[in-house]
């Protein structure tokens, strides 16, 4: 009993709005990953053109072990690592310059204070490529040091951060492993509600655990990622199949073993199973998987629209016609929408022939398409029907698609700056910045800067990449100096001031 009480105390952390993330918790077990389609070896095939159809008849005397036996090789177990936080306990006075420029209230790089241990968490993860590509949830990696990846036959590899989204709780690793068992997507659009799908994951440290269940609703919105500034895209598959922390990542599949789901949260206030999960479609972890492999960033696709649902009170309140679809309060000027020729007012009702009812299912839609693409909106205006096409854009409204800048790292004044590693952005909340290593031999040894110091800015201006350090330091040199704020690899602040006059 008292073991069983010290586990529901692990758990009944992270509540939010009803919805736990199934694999959150750091000193807990995260979940699993996610699984793209017929993945090839060759990064640059796009895995997601097409997904499988699930047309399958439920056999007589219904039984999943051909589904679990050929998706249980493929779910691996996530493992993470994170360094204990420095202590601000025993840091150096401030230097008066700094105190000018920043006050008394930021971190200095000066005693290293005593740290917690390190601490670990673990989830789940699919393996959607045979050359060792692997989808899993960002919360379950989320600011991690260490990814390590254990399969299901033991092997045990360490995993490299390719990409995340935030927006849609994916994240995609890489080892270093060919011909490795791995899932084929399925048509998550095909799924019924009440058709039988299988989770698979590792709860509790419990490896290559299979649970049943049928998809319970379709489009589900928890409000579990509304902290992404408004972009967050929730359209959940929602299932009674068992899903637990240590799930998130894991696969949710239907009886053909193809995946239409990536297990990501659970609806309860004590963190374990209570009656609901909730999984990202294989429509909407497709695309991403593919943006991150070739562009390394997702590309977000926008309508323009600020939306409601259509609802009794809103049909009475504005004298609409129908109950269906999604009310268009609003427009961004210049938006795909608006040059569409949509107006406030207008509902629309289906997206490329798709039915909309929700805001959800509308954004659950648009994010299948990139900058540029073109979709077809049906929409009722008073009581006409009409269609226009679209041109979708991106959040600065262009159709450009966005390719992540891969720098070089340079020489300057005898040291060597090198790009911050993905994986080390991630674990710092950084979007850039350069890594400086070489102090010792190089115009930097007096500065008290060290080995390891990542720059993001210099004075007012943003450092993203190495050659920003060397223009930023070059301007300054015709003036009074710079100051230099960075961050360490353990997370501590530090400011230093460069050429400033004795």
């Amino acid at each position: 009993m008292q073991a069983k009480q010290m586990m529901l105390g692990l758990l009944g952390s992270a509540i939010l709005g009803g919805g736990v993330a199934v694999g959150g918790y750091k000193l807990l077990e995260p979940e699993r990953a996610i699984t793209p389609q017929s993945v090839a070896a060759d990064p640059n095939v796009r895995y997601t053109s097409e997904l499988r159809s699930s047309n399958y008849v439920v056999p007589e005397g219904l039984n999943f072990t051909a589904a679990a036996a050929s998706v249980t090789p493929a779910v691996v177990h996530v493992t993470t690592e994170y360094a204990p936080k420095p202590s601000q306990n025993g840091s150096a006075q401030m230097d008066p310059f700094l105190r000018q420029f920043f006050g008394d209230d930021f971190e200095q790089y000066h005693g290293r204070g005593q740290g917690q241990g390190v601490q670990q968490g673990s989830g789940s993860g699919v393996i959607i490529a045979a050359n060792g590509y692997i989808v899993t949830n960002n919360h379950v990696i989320d600011k991690a040091d260490k990814i390590t990846v254990v399969m299901d036959d033991k092997r045990k590899f360490d995993a490299e951060l390719v990409g995340t989204d935030p927006t849609t709780d994916l994240a995609l690793l890489k080892v270093k492993a060919d011909n490795l068992p791995f899932i084929r997507y399925g048509n998550s659009d095909q799924v019924k509600v009440g058709e039988w799908v299988l989770a698979v994951g590792n709860p509790f440290n419990l490896n290559s655990t299979v649970t049943a269940g049928i998809i319970s609703a379709k489009g589900r919105n928890i409000s579990i990622l509304r902290d992404q500034k408004g972009m967050g895209i929730e359209s959940f598959l929602q299932t009674d199949a068992v899903v637990n922390p240590g799930n998130s990542g894991g696969a949710l599949v239907n009886l053909n073993g193809d995946l239409i789901g990536i297990n990501s949260a659970i609806a309860s206030q004590t963190g374990s199973f209570v009656g609901y999960s909730f999984a990202v479609p294989s429509s909407i972890v497709s695309k991403v998987i593919d943006d991150l492999l070739k562009y390394k960033v997702v590309q977000r696709a926008l309508l323009g629209v600020s939306i409601q649902e259509v609802d009794a009170t809103l049909a009475s309140e504005k004298k609409l016609s129908t109950l269906n679809g999604v009310y268009v309060q609003s427009l961004t000027e210049g938006s795909s929408a608006s040059e569409a020729g949509i107006k406030p007012g207008d509902i629309i009702t289906e997206i490329n022939g798709t039915k909309v009812n929700t805001s959800s299912q509308l954004q659950e839609q648009v994010a299948r398409f990139r900058p540029g693409d073109k979709i077809k909106v049906t929409y009722l205006r008073g009581s006409d029907a009409r269609t226009a096409t679209a041109t979708l854009r991106n959040a600065t409204g262009t159709t450009d698609i966005i390719r992540e800048e891969v720098s070089a790292a340079i020489k300057y004044e005898g040291a060597t700056l090198v790009p911050v590693s993905k994986q080390e952005m991630n674990k710092l909340g950084l979007d850039g910045g350069a890594k400086i290593s070489g102090i010792g031999k190089s115009n930097f040894r007096e500065t008290g800067i060290a080995d390891g110091f990542i720059i993001t800015r210099i004075d007012k201006n943003r450092v993203t990449k190495p050659q920003d350090v060397e223009k930023f330091l070059e301007a300054a040199k015709s003036s009074e100096g710079a100051l230099v704020e960075g961050v360490y690899p353990d997370g501590r602040k530090a400011y230093y001031p460069i050429g400033q006059a004795e």
